[in-house]
């Protein structure tokens, strides 16, 4: 099993993430933290900590872009430019409607986007989308920017736009809320399998009401895809980790 995006140093795991790495080796392959501004530098240590086993993505989630002003993302982009042997890919980064529906706010957001975007492609790595309500525009950039390895982080859009996405040779990323949408439980059932993958955004999206969410509960999204599918559990793993590792490297 992999978790290919979670939030090892954000509060909820934050304050008990080695007791929770250190369960997860004993049934994962790996786990992908996805890091931000505020720990980037921490999440460098983990990587080197737990090599081999915990992974590493570094973005802009459209929260930052909206707090740091123009030298702080600067800064940033150097730090992710000089550690860039050290991650995976570039994300989350994306727009977000439903938390900034202000259209004077949506401008900076999308402008500091597209420079991730173009840093991606300067690194050549994959993109991990965030695309909150704004599904349609994310894919519309990235496929005028041409990008050619990208995901859908927890993607809650329309299925037209799932279908496109599929077409594009991209990456649909179910998460542990998967039950929750019709459209999210018609792609874990009958979406290509080698174009999805599987995630927690831990220490959100529990499927269990009243816990943090951890890694492990990626066990929870293949349980329920091999209901969907009629499908042995294992079979379904063995398609997404191969996925995993062929599109980050691992």
């Amino acid at each position: 099993m992999i978790d290919t995006h979670c939030h090892l140093l954000h509060k909820g795991l934050l304050e008990k993430h080695e007791q929770v790495i250190e369960q997860a080796k004993k049934a994962m392959t790996a786990i992908i933290n996805c890091g931000y501004p505020g720990d980037a530098n921490e999440s460098i240590e983990l990587i080197k900590k737990h090599r081999g086993f915990v992974y590493l993505t570094l973005g802009l989630h459209p929260i930052d872009i909206v707090k740091m002003n123009g030298q702080e993302i600067d800064d940033y982009i150097k730090f992710v430019r000089l550690h860039k042997k050290e991650i995976l890919a570039i994300g989350e980064i994306g727009l977000d409607y439903h938390w900034y529906p202000e259209e004077e706010k949506q401008p900076k957001i999308e402008e500091v986007f597209q420079q991730m975007i173009d840093l991606a492609k300067e690194l050549k790595l994959p993109v991990i989308l965030h695309t909150r309500k704004a599904e349609q525009r994310c894919f519309d950039i990235a496929v005028k920017k041409e990008l050619k390895d990208v995901v859908f982080h927890c993607y809650a859009g329309n299925l037209t736009l799932a279908k496109e996405i599929i077409n594009q040779g991209y990456y649909i990323s179910l998460g542990t809320n998967l039950l929750k949408s019709k459209n999210t439980v018609k792609i874990a059932k009958k979406y290509p399998l080698e174009q999805l993958l599987t995630e927690t955004d831990s220490p959100f999206l529990s499927p269990y009401p009243g816990q943090d969410n951890i890694p492990q509960n990626v066990k929870f999204i293949l349980g329920e895809m091999s209901k969907l599918r009629q499908i042995p559990e294992g079979e379904i793993d063995k398609v997404i980790e191969g996925n995993c590792k062929r599109l980050f490297n691992i």
